[in-house]
């Protein structure tokens, strides 16, 4: 695998994965710009060399551009896209709000496209363009209260599909990832009675992400990859 160079924007960079990746891509010589909706980046961002961008709307047309152009300007280009900004609820439909399905496809769904789209005049200049979403292993199958997360995932996943068909020719491959439960803070919280050593890191989702991102992977595109672990 070898990012070497690379001009990578990742949505949710501020976040727990997107920090993450964009701190192993950086140590492994790309060029990386994290953005997103929060203010203020995590304490060794900067350390790491990574460009933050922060205050931007992605799911919102103009933020989104503003926030892809602001990136592909101070990397001096772009070749890869990681789409990871996206959140998670936990909610029975007769308990539950409907707004919820809202919400989780406007953060999930609509981002991933908003970005791509602001992405993609910047992504056919380059000689491999990238694109690297998030999905969910649980859109597989949903589950009981699971309804609008896996709804919303199974989203990311068909716009990848349609993507990955649209861009065959233009040299830009599109794929995602399907993780299972990763093992974060809010995680532990949330289960803690659980096997943590099943659950996949967030490096480890980061190395799967940035071999998606390399030349070792141009023949792979529209591909769901599930990174589960043990789970």
């Amino acid at each position: 695998m070898n990012v070497q160079g690379k001009r990578i924007a990742i949505t949710g960079g501020f976040g727990t994965l997107g920090a993450a990746v964009a701190r192993v891509a950086s140590a492994a010589g790309a060029k990386v710009a994290a953005i997103d909706r929060a203010d203020s980046a995590p304490a060794g961002l900067a350390d790491a060399g990574v460009v933050a961008i922060g205050g931007a709307d992605i799911a919102d047309g103009d933020g989104a551009r503003k926030a892809i152009d602001d990136a592909a300007n101070t990397l001096g280009g772009l070749d890869a896209l990681v789409n990871i900004a996206g959140a998670f609820r936990w909610e029975t439909l007769a308990d539950g709000s409907i707004d919820t399905w809202d919400l989780l496809y406007r953060i999930n769904v609509r981002t991933a496209a908003a970005a791509s789209k602001a992405a993609l005049p910047h992504l056919r200049k380059s000689a491999a363009g990238r694109i690297v979403n998030v999905g969910a292993n649980a859109a597989t199958k949903a589950a009981a209260g699971m309804g609008a997360y896996a709804a919303s995932k199974a989203g990311v996943m068909r716009l990848t599909e349609a993507l990955a068909e649209e861009l065959k020719d233009a040299n830009i491959t599109v794929n995602a990832i399907l993780p299972s439960i990763i093992d974060t803070p809010p995680n532990r919280a949330d289960m803690p009675k659980a096997d943590f050593g099943k659950w996949v890191k967030p490096e480890q989702l980061a190395e799967v992400i940035l071999f998606l991102v390399s030349d070792q992977a141009a023949a792979v595109t529209g591909a769901l990859l599930p990174v589960v672990g043990r789970v």
